[in-house]
């Protein structure tokens, strides 16, 4: 049996939290923000609509969700109603999604500077 080069370790590495970063948006996206857009359309209140299939509102509601006492002046999403219809699974998802995507950044970055080619 070979052995793996750092390179490759690094490799495998940037995949497994890639997959575990897609599993995390998936789920948010499927559980929590269906849930509090569907509620909110019971109340009348529409999601953006320049933002249909992007997903760009996801981060709001994670972090509104997260962090519900932060004051906000303005963002992409009814603040108000993102606390109101939030569930304590919408919490957990939520951190897993931000805790997630900081670490694909992270592991990113590590594997794309030591190991990026020059040219």
């Amino acid at each position: 049996m070979s052995e793996l080069s750092t390179e490759s370790w690094m490799a495998v590495l940037f995949f497994i939290t890639l997959c575990m970063w897609g599993i995390a948006v998936l789920l948010f996206g499927r559980i929590s923000v269906r849930h509090i857009e569907r509620e909110m359309a019971k109340e009348g209140i529409l999601p953006p609509e320049w933002d249909k299939g992007i997903g760009a509102r996801y981060p709001a509601y994670a972090s509104i969700i997260m962090r519900p006492n932060v004051k906000r002046h303005a963002s992409t999403v009814d603040i108000e109603a993102t606390k109101r219809f939030s569930r304590k699974i919408d919490w957990y998802l939520a951190v897993f999604v931000q805790i997630s995507s900081a670490i694909i950044f992270i592991v990113g970055g590590i594997v794309y500077f030591p190991y990026a080619s020059d040219s």
